[in-house]
């Protein structure tokens, strides 16, 4: 029998609960659980932030939340679920980021902690506590890791983009 190793216990919890606050925070915005809008009125609201068309990003960003934060409790490919998580947590920094920083302005000190922590344990690995570890680390290669971070820095920064030339198209008129 095997030791418990602190470091994996530790990576066990951060990922159980990083992973649960991103799964309940994405479920508002799919189907309305926890007092959330559900898909339709979240994605009225997405339009209304600049996110166009709004129901797709309603839709990627309640999946890159829910199913990120599901991989993370599973420590099943752990890269893409912190990539995807912390993508999705870009989009909700640069809404809240012209509030400032502390989230009782209104700020993204809340979705950048979220977004770091998903992306420190997508890069750190699961640990032995995981479905990786189970499954010889099929899903958890260094060539997913690379391929996971780019595409959610590529997709993040075209939506954030597209979401600042609207507003200014906006501003403009």
């Amino acid at each position: 029998m095997s030791r418990i190793n602190r470091r994996d216990l530790a990576l066990l919890a951060l990922r159980a609960g990083t992973g649960a606050v991103l799964m309940a925070h994405g479920t508002q915005k799919l189907f309305g659980w926890f007092g959330g809008g559900g898909l339709d009125k979240t994605a009225a609201a997405m339009e209304h932030m600049g996110f166009t068309p709004g129901r797709p990003s309603a839709m990627a960003a309640g999946l890159g939340e829910t199913g990120g934060g599901a991989l993370l409790v599973l420590g099943l490919a752990t890269p893409v679920a912190g990539a995807a998580a912390a993508g999705a947590m870009a989009g909700a920094v640069s809404v809240h980021a012209p509030a400032g920083f502390f989230a009782q302005s209104g700020g993204f000190e809340y979705p950048a902690f979220l977004g770091f922590t998903a992306a420190a344990i997508g890069l750190a690995g699961a640990g032995r506590y995981s479905l990786d570890h189970a499954t010889g680390h099929t899903f958890d290669q260094r060539w997913t890791l690379v391929l996971a971070f780019t595409a959610s820095a590529v997709a993040a920064a075209a939506v954030v983009a597209k979401r600042a030339r609207g507003q200014q198209d906006a501003d403009d008129v």
